[in-house]
């Protein structure tokens, strides 16, 4: 579905890759509903925006809490007359620390934020998109959720669960006008780190084997798939080597990645 002239809802619009893809399907001539927890994020994004934001408006919103979800739908449609597309980008990473160090807590906000938020929003956007001419739903899984790394398990089971659930939702829409899109980016140069909470990454000695990808330009390949209506898009040669070595040789895949990511662990 090309974006130009359609109004497509963006989660976690105000910063990293989120802001990323509002500005990226503004220049390109979308209507954009920017959505996000932090404000002063989505303020600055609309600054950003500069005379496109003419065509942006923005949504401060918890996508874990299903009635301000519910609301949400009727909100874009007001302030946009419709809505074509939904981009479920907002996600968070844990703490990187093994499973039985990890709080329940984390556990839980991990899992809403990023599996839970994503059905969410589907569900409540659903029904409109399929009254439509033509939409999109696009949702962002991770490189970490078909290949784990060590002491992120719990983000990579979240993942995981996002990936079935945009493949299975594939499979039910294949005979409607909604296309349906899963992502999976591997190292991306965002703040997500901050905005989950951890206030940083552990030190390790190695110097990274991959140059995370700069936001803008993992924008550029997500609005490229959704725009030829691909089923799976790879962001990064890290997530495409990964995964045809996971294909190929999963075990070897999951030794390669502890080895190289092991020190993040502390030991």
């Amino acid at each position: 579905m090309r974006v130009q002239n359609k109004v497509i809802v963006v989660t976690g619009g105000g910063s990293g890759i989120g802001r990323a893809l509002v500005l990226h399907v503004l220049a390109k001539g979308a209507r954009v509903a920017a959505v996000d927890l932090n404000p002063a994020a989505l303020r600055e994004t609309a600054q950003l925006a500069g005379a496109q934001a003419s065509r942006l408006s923005t949504h401060e919103l918890n996508i874990t809490d299903r009635v301000a979800v519910a609301a949400l739908p009727a909100q874009v449609v007001a302030a946009h007359g419709a809505v074509d597309g939904l981009i479920n980008n907002a996600g968070i990473i844990q703490p990187f620390v093994r499973v039985p160090d990890l709080d329940e807590a984390t556990i839980e906000r991990v899992m809403n934020v990023n599996f839970y938020g994503t059905v969410w929003m589907t569900k409540a956007f659903l029904p409109h998109l399929l009254a439509r001419p033509e939409a999109h739903i696009v949702n962002i899984s991770s490189m970490g959720g078909f290949v784990p790394v060590p002491g992120q398990t719990i983000y990579g089971a979240a993942k995981a669960a996002v990936k079935l659930f945009t493949e299975g939702l594939y499979s039910e829409l294949l005979e409607t006008k909604v296309r349906v899109t899963v992502v999976f980016p591997g190292a991306v140069n965002t703040n997500i780190t901050a905005n989950s909470g951890v206030s940083s990454l552990p030190r390790t000695d190695k110097q990274p084997a991959i140059t995370p990808l700069p936001a803008e330009r993992a924008a550029q390949i997500i609005i490229e798939g959704m725009e030829r209506n691909r089923f799976r898009v790879l962001v990064g040669n890290d997530a495409t080597m990964m995964d045809r070595l996971y294909r190929l040789n999963p075990q070897f895949a999951v030794r390669l990645i502890f080895r190289q990511m092991k020190s993040l662990l502390g030991g």
